[in-house]
């Protein structure tokens, strides 16, 4: 999903680098390593003491990625853009769009990393939604400099204080012109959970729930967020993955009421406007169940 997020660069140190090209190519493989289960758990790579934890399960949530706010009293979770800073006192998850280029950021990878985009017969792959370029995690090669660049995103993420983490646009292969696999995504998946759990983050699984299954195992992600799974009739593919470790963001009412009614009693579920506006603005709306 877009909305005006911001961009950070960065390297991250030599070591994290080694240990993340070594998971990938692990995934893009024959990876079969049994499913990690949600809990406070040691990282992979990276100090012994690394340990993280997905969110509560059914607690209430607030979906910030366009603008921090101040939460209605009662919100324990959050999700915020990793510009932002976490709220205090709250479980904080940091989103970062790891697998396109945020608008605002194309003339920083056009002129730095032209290479790490994804081209089709001398053209960038554009997703047209969100006016998003698709980046290029077709190698192992590619995925490992982009690891990098987004590496350095989940080490400020972990600095500031965040205790988890939202990868979006998982699903961009589907709009890659069939120039990317689902087996890409996961490969690049694996090495960017591996580097988050190594600093103490949990990662959510955004969206794509038909990979649901292959990614709670391959990948290691611990818990999801479902973007209008109540509208796709995708809740029970996530759950079946990840437990009540599912938090639900529908964009209309209908389907809010139909998440409440289906999931309420065990999921972190929300309402929130498409352009997850801050308190104040015309568009903002904000339900929880």
């Amino acid at each position: 999903m877009g909305t005006a997020r911001g961009w950070l660069v960065g390297i991250v140190a030599a070591a994290g680098v080694v240990a993340l090209v070594a998971v990938g190519a692990g995934v893009a493989g024959a990876r079969t390593g049994g499913a990690r289960h949600a809990g406070p758990q040691a990282a992979a790579s990276g100090p012994a003491s690394a340990t993280w934890a997905p969110p509560p399960a059914n607690a209430t949530f607030d979906y910030q990625i366009g603008e921090a706010y101040q939460s209605a009293a009662g919100v324990r979770v959050v999700s915020r853009d990793h510009d932002a800073s976490p709220a205090r006192g709250l479980y904080n998850i940091c989103y970062v769009n790891g697998y396109q280029s945020q608008s605002e950021a194309a003339g920083w990878w056009k002129a730095k990393h032209s290479d790490l985009l994804l081209h089709h017969n001398g053209s960038l792959v554009v997703d047209g939604d969100w006016n998003e370029i698709l980046l290029d995690v077709g190698t192992a090669a590619k995925r490992a400099a982009l690891a990098q660049i987004v590496g350095a995103w989940i080490d400020e993420c972990a600095a500031k204080g965040f205790q988890g983490l939202e990868i979006d646009n998982f699903d961009s292969y589907t709009r890659s012109q069939g120039l990317l696999s689902a087996g890409d995504a996961l490969a690049y998946a694996a090495l960017l959970t591996t580097h988050a759990h190594a600093r103490g983050l949990a990662v959510a699984q955004k969206n794509t729930v038909e990979l649901a299954a292959r990614a709670r195992t391959a990948v290691g992600f611990d818990f999801a967020i479902a973007e209008e799974c109540a509208n796709y009739d995708e809740c029970d593919g996530y759950t079946s993955a990840y437990g009540n470790h599912v938090i639900v963001v529908e964009y209309d009412a209908a389907h809010f009421r139909k998440a409440c009614q289906g999931y309420g009693a065990s999921l972190s579920i929300v309402r929130r406007d498409r352009d997850v506006s801050a308190p104040g603005s015309s568009t903002y709306v904000y339900r929880s169940c």
